[in-house]
């Protein structure tokens, strides 16, 4: 595979050259000899390329990715998803005031329509054993019909627990009203090569979509890739990512990117068949035995439903780690497993071996399903105004029935429980409270507004 942005890297380093320039360690493994790649770390050069303004090996590499992944123009991301989040968002500001989104979109979505002053519009989402569905087609045509100003609705597909929205169906409702449809598909960048699911990928559907490529494909760490594919939108997304994407790109990043979707190409199909098979082995085993998971997963995660079966599910992610298996997360109920196309084999008998072994242990058993925690307050407030009123922080333990001012959530997932403008839950409150990461609380303290509340 011929690498533009890693050859040019690669390059300059054989030149020997005297690095009159940013970055300040200047390559010399010497003084940081834990980073042996820091010599291929650069700057805006004449032959490494600018990302503001491509036109040599970036933009290259920018037009191989998009005729991989089907868009008519990609641009790289060393700021992760959320650059690409808001410069879709300010693409779609000047078409409405309003946007529709799901429930459980990420937190950038959230931020972003607060930042650019776009009222999130909240579909309906549905539940299936614990864990929220994708809004439906006619949950967005109803929201269309209710909501003229909505510009159109972005989709969270896939979603961290594999559930993927009827992007065909949706796209057929935009097209009748007119409206937009964009995609925060960054948890299925893998799926553009997935024989089984190729056909669900955003961009088959969305007309500007992002794909997180450090999840699922052989990307660092804030790789991602964002993708149009209506030209009429590329102007103002060009411009909203010169407002919010980073002036500082690392060019490792960018050069991973690149990296990970041809790697993909010319492999992704053959590991991920590999994959998929021994996959479907193991979910089989597991099933048999009696072990409880989440079944209607489309991608390449596995959440074992350890809580709904009685087993504390903290406890059973910390015993799986002292085996030195870590887990994405738990959220009360599952622990999820996060895979990707590069996972070996080998390690799913492992993981199998050591579910079925934390599963059958007496001492974890006692706990029971945790609650819904996404349980929709009543709105009191839009979420624009209810970020304008006077607030002030109480303790999240003595928050429920307080109107939010603020979102907060667990992470990860990183999409909110609370939402600004609601009034917030006692599930919520619990939820809050036993998680060991959040957003949105200061010192155990939640932002509520200082009008309204109790009824």
């Amino acid at each position: 595979m011929k690498l533009h942005i890693y050859g040019a890297l690669k390059g300059y380093k054989s030149r020997r050259p005297l690095r009159l320039h940013m970055p300040g360690h200047k390559g010399e493994r010497k003084y940081i000899p834990l980073f042996k790649d820091a010599p291929l770390d650069v700057t805006e050069l004449s032959i490494t390329d600018c990302l503001e303004n491509p036109d040599g090996v970036i933009r290259e590499a920018e037009a191989d990715i998009a005729e991989v992944l089907g868009a008519k123009r990609s641009h790289l991301l060393t700021d992760g998803s959320t650059a690409g989040v808001y410069a879709m968002l300010y693409a779609a500001k000047s078409r409405g005031g309003k946007i529709a989104i799901a429930r459980n979109s990420h937190k950038s979505v959230y931020n972003a329509c607060r930042v650019l002053g776009i009222e999130p519009y909240l579909l309906k989402n549905n539940e299936r054993d614990g864990i929220l569905l994708p809004p439906s087609a006619s949950d967005v045509e109803e929201a269309f019909k209710k909501e003229p100003n909505l510009c159109g609705v972005l989709m969270t597909s896939p979603d961290y627990f594999g559930n993927v929205a009827d992007l065909a169906g949706i796209r057929k409702v935009c097209g009748r009203y007119g409206k937009l449809l964009l995609a925060d598909g960054a948890h299925g960048a893998y799926m553009r090569f997935d024989a089984d699911e190729r056909a669900a990928y955003a961009g088959n559907f969305a007309q500007a979509w992002v794909d997180g490529a450090h999840k699922t494909l052989p990307t660092l760490t804030q790789g991602a890739i964002l993708n149009v594919n209506d030209e009429a939108l590329e102007e103002s997304i060009a411009e909203g990512l010169e407002l919010f994407r980073t002036t500082s790109p690392s060019y490792l990043i960018m050069a991973s990117a690149e990296y990970g979707v041809k790697f993909m190409q010319e492999q992704g199909a053959a590991l991920i068949d590999a994959f998929r098979r021994q996959f479907a082995f193991i979910k089989a085993r597991l099933k048999k035995r009696g072990v409880r998971f989440y079944e209607d997963s489309r991608t390449l995660v596995l959440a074992v439903d350890f809580g709904g079966a009685g087993i504390r599910a903290q406890a059973a992610a910390e015993e799986l780690e002292r085996r030195g298996i870590f887990a994405e997360l738990e959220d009360g109920r599952y622990v999820l497993f996060y895979f990707s196309p590069l996972t070996r084999v080998s390690a799913l008998s492992r993981l199998e071996r050591a579910i079925w072994s934390v599963w059958r242990m007496k001492q974890l058993r006692g706990g029971a399903a945790s609650e819904q925690k996404y349980v929709s307050g009543v709105k009191k407030f839009s979420y624009l105004t209810a970020h304008t009123l006077a607030y002030e922080y109480v303790p999240v333990a003595d928050a429920a029935g307080r109107i939010a001012a603020r979102n907060a959530g667990i992470t990860p997932p990183c999409y909110p429980i609370v939402i600004a403008g609601e009034q917030i839950t006692p599930q919520a409150v619990r939820a809050l409270t036993q998680a060991p990461h959040t957003f949105g609380l200061k010192d155990k303290k939640i932002a509520v507004t200082k009008i309204g509340g109790r009824e």
